[in-house]
């Protein structure tokens, strides 16, 4: 039996394309003969579009369902929500600008149905702007570093995920999170696929070069300590090459005479060097104790939700076979 999908799509300011978006998500997993359930998260949009959420939900009846938070807390925490309010047994997530198609849905819960408990997707002919795929790339490698799953667009938020990852997850309570990063740490088999990518119709990207930069902190912060251990090897390696200095310098005197020194100017930069360098490596254990210490100690919530439109009490009962009862139920009245 096919497993039941919930397809997760965090929304910010989209008004413009939610129509469309949710008319071909819908086509699309109408299409894969499976129960089905598309969560729209509005993550404190301030355009028109809760109004546009709100129509699709009643639209669609129980399979659109609209969860709405109070203020914009970022994508990876509108798709945290998401996944908390889904209750498919695969979980695909999608941005909403239709920059990746959602026809490509069906490719990936293939993949699933092979076993896969991540897939990831890799853009073919990416239409982003180069100061879009520069940071990518750059966050694509020091993902790859940190976790050791060699994924080749982390970017990518068309991406299927199994309830068991899904679940773990959601037992983790840091506030901030990467889905993906998470996602791999807990899988067992992972696997990619490429997919098409489309340029945006309508809107215009969230991400300018502030937030991406904001994203590449927080990634650097929430799923590793290299930067603190980078720091301490810093400052050891610094204090080496201070002592080092400092003894080529006293060999030096001991063979040219003390003019060579320059009257100890050469000297005094050792000096500043060596404690500069053990500075260095205290800060860096400092930081390393306290960032453990963040991670463990950061419970607080990650959203709050304002209000759920579309909720039915039955789940996942829908099936591509309610589609005709529905139409048969339409022609009688």
């Amino acid at each position: 039996m096919k497993s039941s999908l919930s397809l997760v799509i965090p929304v910010y300011n989209e008004e413009e394309n939610l129509d469309e978006l949710v008319d071909r998500c819908v086509a699309a997993c109408d299409a894969l003969g499976r129960p089905y359930e598309v969560v729209l998260v509005d993550d404190g949009s301030r355009d028109a579009s809760r109004e546009r959420i709100e129509a699709k939900a009643r639209q669609f009846g129980g399979r659109v369902k609209g969860v709405f938070l109070n203020r914009n807390y970022g994508q990876h925490n509108a798709v945290i929500c998401g996944l908390g309010h889904a209750d498919g047994a695969t979980v695909v997530t999608l941005d909403a600008d239709l920059q990746n198609p959602p026809e490509e849905i069906g490719r990936l819960m293939a993949k699933v149905d092979e076993g896969y408990d991540v897939v990831g997707t890799v853009r073919v002919n990416r239409q982003d702007s180069l100061l879009r795929r520069l940071p990518s790339l750059l966050i694509n490698r020091m993902v790859m570093s940190a976790t050791g799953v060699m994924m080749h667009d982390y970017g990518c938020m068309l991406r299927a995920y199994d309830r068991r990852v899904v679940d773990a997850i959601l037992e983790c309570r840091e506030r901030s999170t990467f889905v993906p990063v998470l996602a791999n740490s807990f899988a067992c088999r992972t696997t990619e696929i490429d997919v098409h990518h489309d340029e945006r119709k309508a809107g215009t990207s969230k991400y300018g070069l502030f937030r991406l930069l904001n994203l590449m902190f927080d990634l650097m912060t929430s799923m590793t300590t290299a930067p603190l251990r980078m720091l301490t090897y810093a400052g050891g390696a610094l204090s080496l090459c201070g002592i080092a200095f400092g003894a080529f310098l006293l060999a030096m005197r001991l063979l040219l005479g003390s003019e060579w020194a320059a009257q100890g100017i050469f000297t005094l930069f050792a000096v500043v060097f060596v404690l500069l360098g053990v500075q260095l490596v205290a800060m860096g254990l400092l930081g390393e104790f306290i960032g453990r210490i963040h991670i463990d100690v950061r419970q607080r919530p990650r959203y709050f939700v304002e209000r759920i439109v579309g909720a039915t009490g039955v789940r996942l009962t829908w099936s591509p076979e309610d589609a005709a009862d529905e139409v048969l139920e339409h022609q009688a009245t």
